[in-house]
């Protein structure tokens, strides 16, 4: 049987973790199709088809399906589930809010966040925050499975050419109402996709001396992010979090600023590709995943690393 992969968008661009998703399921079967449902989404399928490695595109265009109720998309995605043995899902609040409906309508268990495809019914996921790696089997008919995206290197975006498909929408269910959306602007780019990362720590001090790492975060065209310690004192906004109960980034750089390294912290940015640390205190448990560690005042090194540039 065919794997289903629920798009992630907003209607008029496909978001970039969709491709991270189709890298996971090819892992799986071949015979990969992706469901786009929205409301004026027609220039999104069009993108799905082009994804390589995708064999069919369904289009679910209709109002109900306008503002990403969750309700709404796991009635979506049950009326088109039987044809698919595996349904693929994001590791994002959208995705997080859908699946867990969709397995419990179809009485299986769910397998969440998936860091691995080791066979069509074996999966590797992190546990204690990422300390422990667990094996999991399912014997589903149907698996219902979360992806954590910076696990999976992306396909191309540009290379498939696969058929898109209308289906029916499915009614309103009338559960929940759509009010109202704010959405955060920023000229930098979104934390979750961004390939620089330059997050700050309890180490900052204060709100206003997180504006240290602004012209290091310019020069290096990164994404700003911050431990948990730094958002609950209040240094940092919550949606700079990076962590185990933030986002899970995997940048090309990221750059930690007065961060411990507490063991919640290092399960959303260990898979970093390359880690550069500084701290001034040489036993801190950053230098311990860090590539490159620089023990200094970061008062004075920010500045100075950002000079240098």
């Amino acid at each position: 049987m065919s794997v289903l992969v629920i798009a992630e968008h907003d209607n008029a661009q496909l978001k970039g973790v969709t491709l991270n998703l189709v890298a996971a399921a090819v892992k799986i079967d071949s015979d990969v199709h992706v469901l786009v449902a929205g409301s004026g989404a027609q220039a999104v399928a069009d993108a799905a088809a082009k994804i390589a490695g995708v064999q069919k595109v369904l289009l679910a265009d209709g109002d109900s399906l306008k503002d990403g109720l969750a309700e709404n998309l796991a009635v979506q995605v049950l009326a088109v589930a039987s044809a698919y043995s595996h349904i693929l899902f994001p590791s994002t609040a959208s995705g997080k809010n859908v699946s867990p409906r969709v397995a419990a309508k179809l009485d299986v268990a769910q397998i969440s966040d998936i860091t691995a495809v080791e066979s069509a019914d074996t999966f590797q996921r992190p546990i204690y925050a990422g300390n422990a790696i667990a094996t999991v089997q399912s014997s589903d008919a149907t698996k219902i499975i979360t992806v954590r995206s910076t696990s999976f290197d992306a396909v191309a975006a540009e290379g498939g050419s696969a058929q898109v498909e209308s289906v029916e929408v499915v009614a309103d269910s009338g559960k929940s109402k759509f009010v109202g959306r704010e959405v955060a602007k920023s000229d930098r780019p979104e934390l979750a996709g961004a390939s620089v990362v330059v997050s700050g720590g309890r180490g900052m001090g204060s709100a206003e001396n997180f504006k240290i790492l602004d012209p290091l975060a310019d020069k290096l065209g990164a994404a700003l992010g911050a431990s948990r310690a730094a958002v609950d004192a209040g240094y940092a906004p919550n949606d700079w979090q990076v962590g185990q109960t933030g986002k899970i980034v995997a940048p090309q750089l990221y750059v930690a600023v007065g961060i411990s390294g507490a063991i919640q912290h290092l399960a959303g940015m260990k898979d970093s590709k390359v880690i550069v640390a500084i701290n001034k205190d040489a036993e801190a448990p950053i230098f311990g995943v860090a590539d490159y560690g620089l023990v200094a005042d970061l008062f004075e090194a920010v500045p100075e690393f950002a000079n240098s540039l």
